[in-house]
C-alpha cells in the first residue's frame, strides 16, 4: 500500500512531543504544530524540487546514521518520538543546507511569519522535521525509487498545507489556493444576492 507521507510523518507529532518540545520554545501548542506541518511539507517540497538529481535523495538519506541520537529516539513501528532532547540543532543543519542550498534562511524566517512563533522556533523546528522526514526514508528506503511519483502524486495536498510565501520561495505557484478562493467568493455573492443577480 502506498503510504500518504505527510499523513504518516504527521503521526509522530503527538502531544508529548509538543510538550517536550516546548520545553525549549514556549509557543503556543497549536501554533507548535502548525509550523511542525508547514516544516514537514516545505522539506517534502524540497525534496520534491531535487528528486530527479542523480542519487540526491539517497545522499540525503544516508546522511543519517543508525546510531544517530535522533534516529534511535524513533520508534517507526509505534509511530513514536521516544525522547525529545536539542540533539536535532545540530544534526538537522546539514541536511537542510543540501535540500535548500542558499534559501533555509528565508525559508525559516517565512514559517515564523506566517506561522506566528519566533524565528528561533522556526529554525529548530525545521531542523527537527528534516530529520525526521529523513529518517522515515531511511527506515522505508524502498520509497527512494519512486519518491518523486509519489510526492508528484501527493504534492497538491502538501502545497495546501504550505503558506504562499513558502511555496513562492519553493518555486511553485500559489493558483491552487486562489482559484479556491475565487471559487468560494463567487459561491458566495451568488448566494447572497441569489440568482436573479446574474440574470439581465
Amino acid at each position: 500500500m502506498t503510504p500518504n507521507l505527510q499523513i504518516e510523518l504527521r503521526r509522530f507529532i503527538s502531544s508529548n512531543v509538543v510538550s517536550k518540545l516546548n520545553k525549549f520554545y514556549f509557543e503556543n501548542d497549536a501554533l507548535l504544530i502548525k509550523g511542525i506541518d508547514v516544516s514537514i511539507g516545505t522539506v517534502l517540497m524540497g525534496l520534491y524540487n531535487r528528486a530527479e538529481e542523480s542519487d540526491f535523495c539517497q545522499g540525503v538519506v544516508s546522511q543519517i546514521q543508525e546510531d544517530s541520537t535522533f534516529y534511535q529516539e524513533v520508534d517507526f513501528a509505534s509511530g513514536r518520538i521516544l525522547s525529545v532532547d536539542d540533539c536535532y540543532r545540530l544534526e538537522g543543519n546539514d541536511l537542510l543546507k543540501e535540500i535548500f542550498n542558499n534559501k533555509k534562511g528565508r525559508i525559516s524566517e517565512m514559517i515564523s511569519n506566517e506561522v506566528g512563533i519566533k524565528s528561533e522556533t522556526a529554525r529548530e523546528i525545521l531542523n527537527f522535521s528534516a530529520l525526521l522526514v529523513a529518517s522515515y526514508l531511511k527506515n522505508n528506503l524502498q520509497l527512494l525509487d519512486s519518491l518523486k511519483l509519489l510526492l508528484d502524486d501527493q504534492k497538491r495536498d502538501i502545497l495546501n498545507s504550505i503558506p504562499p510565501g513558502i511555496k513562492i520561495i519553493l518555486g511553485f505557484s500559489c493558483y491552487e489556493s486562489v482559484e479556491e478562493k475565487n471559487q468560494s467568493i463567487g459561491r458566495s455573492i451568488f448566494t447572497l444576492f441569489g440568482h436573479n443577480f446574474f440574470s439581465f
